[in-house]
């Protein structure tokens, strides 16, 4: 332990063992990351699973052919599909750890409760990233509007290109017949950055459809929808290629950054925790914590959800 100074030649208690070593109770936990799937996806289903391996049959909508008509024209009917799109859950992840009778019995921390709530943390950090990362692999691209992993878009070109790739990603999206309502942007924190950047349009008032106090002016993700979307960020979204050890994913090219977008009801997920549980160790005298968490989910509208790539520095 560290003790203060002393004197040259002070030989009174030299062992510095007068010294207490002092134990603070409160604990120094691990940042907590936003969560952004729960916001983005079509949670409709999640209260028609149970378990590991059920199955959810969704039914889609049917595609209606319109026809022109003449006076007095024999009307030909069409058959309706009932095609079906099943989410399953099929994804899961556990936590389990023990403590010691007596480390329990001695200790001026509550070990069980403290890690269980970091163990339920983790959880939903791997969910997140199990998620964005399926969104990512699964959407459509388009390489001239938001770039892709081999034609990403320079982000450094000029101060408003950022803003102008969220123009065009609208564009896309109404291009498919997208409804505006209930669209999202997921990006890194280094896309918001640079958007902070790019004052000429951000400042506009058009643009943020807002009055003179806009959240993004203050150097904040605004609450208020940019070119329609909802903006989120999140650190699940690497740059240079990803590392499921950190639980990011992203580009393989240098100086990359992917970026989602699209409407809330192209992507579906389902899970819940199936099980946290307290037993005793058959070969020690311990406790043993452990939390299941299952999930599934399923992109139902490729033409809704897309993903691009952008280099920065």
């Amino acid at each position: 332990m560290a003790t203060m100074g002393k004197a040259s030649g002070y030989q009174n208690l030299p062992s510095g063992n007068w010294a207490p070593a002092i134990y603070s109770q409160k604990v120094q936990k691990f940042f907590r990351r936003a969560s952004v799937v729960e916001d983005i996806t079509n949670t409709d289903y999640a209260g028609e699973i149970e378990n590991f391996g059920d199955t959810v049959n969704i039914i889609k909508e049917p595609s209606i052919t319109v026809n022109d008509y003449a006076r007095g024209q024999t009307v030909n009917t069409e058959t309706l599909a009932d095609d079906q799109i099943q989410l399953t859950v099929d994804q899961g992840s556990y936590f389990a750890f023990k403590v010691d009778d007596i480390e329990e019995r001695q200790s001026h921390v509550n070990f069980e409760a403290l890690a269980t709530s970091s163990g339920a943390y983790a959880l939903k950090k791997n969910y997140d990233f199990n998620v964005l990362s399926a969104i990512y692999s699964g959407a459509s691209t388009n390489a001239s509007a938001t770039g892709t992993d081999g034609s990403p878009i320079d982000g450094d070109a000029a101060v408003d290109t950022l803003t102008d790739i969220m123009s065009a990603a609208k564009t896309v999206l109404d291009g498919a017949d997208v409804p505006e309502e209930n669209r999202w942007f997921v990006a890194p924190p280094a896309f918001y950055q640079q958007l902070r950047k790019a004052g000429a349009k951000v400042v506009d008032q058009s643009v943020m459809a807002d009055g003179s106090a806009s959240a993004m002016r203050n150097g904040m993700i605004t609450d208020r929808p940019l070119f329609g979307f909802r903006m989120y960020s999140t650190n699940a979204i690497a740059v240079s290629g990803g590392s499921a050890a950190n639980k990011t994913f992203g580009s393989a090219g240098s100086n990359e950054y992917a970026f989602l977008y699209g409407h809330q009801g192209a992507v579906a997920t389902a899970n819940h925790i199936a099980k946290t549980e307290l037993i005793r160790d058959p070969d020690s005298f311990s406790d043993i914590v452990r939390g299941l968490h299952v999930f599934g989910r399923k992109v139902l509208r490729t033409e809704a959800v897309y993903s691009g790539v952008i280099t920065i520095g």
